[in-house]
């Protein structure tokens, strides 16, 4: 339950109605992560992160930022204070997990993979 404060203040309204919490699983998973991927990232245990998405614990300020590099969004993203699409495109889930793919394979392939792909988008792009 948010305190009271003296002064009369007019409410704060995130623009999708989701928590904080909400919105770090919604991005976590479109991004391709688990919960113990990110949480190794922003060095916290996966039972933390667990908690701040079902809003079980509040995120202090220092790791809503770690948070927000994290997954590739503003800080008003996380919070809700503007849309996510406007500050970085999302890439989906299968786009991710093929570049993953990618990124394991020998540099000679990578070079390979690549050159194929600028030909296709360029010949795509006529």
């Amino acid at each position: 339950m948010p305190r009271k404060f003296k002064y009369d203040l007019p409410e704060i309204e995130n623009k999708d109605g989701k928590t904080i919490g909400e919105r770090i699983a919604e991005l976590r998973k479109e991004r391709g992560l688990t919960q113990e991927q990110l949480s190794q990232k922003l060095g916290i245990t996966r039972v933390t992160l667990a908690d701040y998405e079902r809003g079980r614990s509040r995120i202090y300020d220092e790791m809503i930022v770690r948070i927000a590099l994290a997954l590739g969004v503003s800080t008003d993203s996380l919070l809700g204070f503007e849309h996510q699409d406007t500050v970085k495109e999302i890439v989906t889930l299968k786009y991710t997990k093929r570049i993953k793919e990618i990124e394991e394979l020998p540099e000679h392939n990578k070079r390979n993979i690549l050159k194929t792909l600028d030909d296709l988008i360029k010949a795509n792009k006529k």
